[in-house]
Formats: structure tokens, sequence, C-alpha cells
């Protein structure tokens, strides 16, 4: 599934994993230049806030 960073990439989500130092739940995503990334779930998917507005840090793209 792609998503959009609030600051306009897409990102395709590739699978979840588990942090093995503390079980913390990783979300593992490619950017469109094949770059692999890593980031807390909770990072992820939560609001921020962006210019007084809060929005999802990454979008799903449907």
């Amino acid at each position: 599934m792609q998503y959009r960073h609030y600051k306009g990439g897409l990102y395709e989500l590739v699978c979840e994993a588990t942090l093995e130092a503390d079980l913390t739940p990783m979300i593992i995503y490619r950017a469109h230049d094949g770059s692999i990334w890593a980031r807390p779930k909770a990072v992820f998917f939560e609001l921020i806030e962006v210019e007084g507005l809060m929005v999802p840090r990454f979008a799903p793209v449907s």
C-alpha cells in the first residue's frame, strides 16, 4: 500500500516488524528511489501539526 508523507513524498509500506531491543512495533517502508526506512508504528501513523492543522504524518493513497 502506498502512503504520502505530509511533505509530499510517496512511500510503499513494505511490512511491519518488531524491534528486538524493546519489542517496539515498527513500520518498514520504501521510498520511490528504492531506499528502505524504518520508523516506530506509532510515529508512522501519528497526527502532527502543520501550519496549525492536525494532519497524518503518512496518509494512505487510494
